[in-house]
């Protein structure tokens, strides 16, 4: 069954895990100049993220020392189609997180992913042939994690 949260349960500072809250896993750029609610409305999305936050985010900010930044988590349909999301993106679930370590170099953080997390994907973002770019990661707190790893190069 699906639980799903009623308008009053706009909790955005919520928090996840020791270093995150809801706020900056929904923050969304895209959706703010549109004027486009990307609140999660199921119970199931906050869990999701929490367990993300959980398992991925904060061993990545233990290992490091380092705040990390997101730069996409959770979106709603509407920011999902709108910034050109996969149709069955698990940023859509609360599943899968876009974001930095200023300073740390990506195929650092990468490694660290592989040998030493469960995670569903993580992918090597790159906005063009140069190491800029983001790390994707996603973990499914229900179901099996693949741990895929790949890079996807933007041009």
């Amino acid at each position: 069954m699906t639980t799903t949260l009623s308008s009053t349960s706009r909790y955005v500072d919520l928090q996840l895990s020791t270093h995150f809250k809801l706020s900056e896993m929904i923050r969304s750029g895209f959706a703010e100049r549109k004027g486009i609610d990307n609140y999660p409305k199921e119970q199931a999305v906050i869990e999701n993220l929490k367990a993300l936050c959980e398992n991925v985010l904060e061993p990545i900010r233990e290992e490091f020392g380092k705040p990390i930044t997101p730069t996409s988590g959770y979106r709603s349909k509407t920011v999902n189609d709108g910034v050109g999301g996969a149709e069955k993106s698990q940023h859509t679930r609360g599943e899968a997180v876009d974001f930095v370590v200023p300073g740390i170099p990506k195929e650092t953080v990468l490694k660290y992913i592989r040998q030493n997390l469960t995670y569903d994907q993580a992918i090597d973002e790159l906005w063009n042939s140069s190491s800029k770019g983001w790390i994707h990661v996603s973990y499914k707190r229900v179901g099996t994690n693949r741990k895929e790893l790949f890079a996807i190069p933007r041009r």
